[in-house]
């Protein structure tokens, strides 16, 4: 997911494991109170944009100081290389989609979900308000912007099954992910298979044309999206650190949700390549949309349930990107997880 290029500055993951899982003088600092903190390294699926707000105001509220942790956030690659550098220990944590982790998993990749956040997908057929799409029939001959291989155009023909279609009613041009939304401004497709947590608002702003979705999860097809995640190194030699890392990021959403503002006035100078403010509050109003299944509306962000989880799983297996199935348990880490 996200597999665009790498931001220009910042530093390559292999150098993240040298001061993330050095020796203890590398690995620990004191706060100004003096107290002991674990320095812990997070790498995000993506460059920052709104989503990550929480992040940035968790650590600039002292949320991730007060349970012990001295948070270094960088940007990451995509997904699928977020999580294989999880699972290398190249990185502590990693926030990443759903269906990259499943995927790893199911080809041996030793990382685990600590609690997916994210848990109503944002997965979406985007498009200007003038194409007069109104519900899933209208995509009937329309050619949509995509990328072969990846969840969005993996799980696109089961939406397009759930609403009475089939893949041949709807033309995906495969496009590469940092062109798709140069090739609906251009006309040159009716709309693309992006997030709307992301893509939308940028390309609302670039065209200063609005836009509209049609969410999947609207539609009759939901599953999990991002996620906090770690790798056996972390969760066999560190525990603790991951417990205390779930509970902070959990607390850094709950703070940001009371308060979207000052969370996107946070990110301030997080990246040279950071969307304009008004983009990233859109963003990450978005983002707020999509913390909570019907299951866990009410609790706190990250809590999951099994049910959701062998959804996804199941999801993901007619998708043909879970080719072996495992129990909810080979991907999801019950003991460190939030109970709800």
């Amino acid at each position: 997911m996200h597999a665009r290029r790498l931001l220009i500055g910042v530093v390559p993951l292999a150098l993240v494991a040298a001061t993330a899982c050095g020796g203890e003088d590398a690995s620990t600092t004191t706060s100004d109170s003096g107290k002991k903190l674990d320095k812990v390294t997070l790498t995000l699926n993506w460059y920052p944009y709104g989503e990550h707000a929480p992040f940035y105001y968790g650590k600039q509220q002292k949320i991730f100081e007060k349970h012990g942790i001295d948070l270094d956030i960088r940007a990451g690659q995509g997904s699928q290389k977020t999580v294989q550098a999880t699972a290398a220990g190249q990185t502590d944590f990693g926030w990443a989609d759903t269906p990259a982790l499943l995927a790893g998993v199911d080809q041996g990749v030793r990382v685990k979900s600590l609690g997916v956040f994210l848990q109503t997908t944002p997965a979406s057929v985007q498009f200007f308000d003038a194409k007069g799409i109104d519900g899933p029939a209208d995509l009937k001959g329309r050619t949509i912007a995509g990328t072969a291989g990846d969840a969005l155009s993996k799980t696109f023909p089961i939406f397009l099954k759930k609403n009475g279609m089939g893949e041949s009613d709807v033309t995906v041009q495969n496009t590469d992910p940092a062109g798709k939304i140069a090739a609906v401004i251009s006309g040159k497709t009716d709309g693309l298979l992006g997030y709307a947590s992301d893509q939308g608002p940028i390309m609302q702003d670039k065209a200063k044309k609005p836009v509209s979705y049609l969410r999947f999860s609207e539609h009759g097809l939901n599953f999990y999206s991002n996620g906090l995640l770690a790798g056996q190194k972390i969760l066999g030699s560190k525990p603790e650190v991951a417990e205390r890392m779930v509970k902070a990021v959990s607390e850094a959403w709950a703070a940001a949700a009371k308060s979207p503002e000052p969370a996107v006035a946070a990110m301030e100078g997080a990246s040279e390549q950071l969307p304009p403010k008004a983009v990233l509050s859109e963003q990450f109003a978005t983002t707020l949309t999509l913390l909570h299944t019907a299951a866990t509306e009410g609790k706190a962000p990250g809590v999951n349930t099994e049910a959701d989880w062998q959804q996804t799983i199941d999801v993901f297996a007619e998708a043909g990107m879970v080719t072996k199935p495992k129990a909810v348990a080979e991907y999801w880490d019950t003991d460190k997880a939030l109970k709800g």
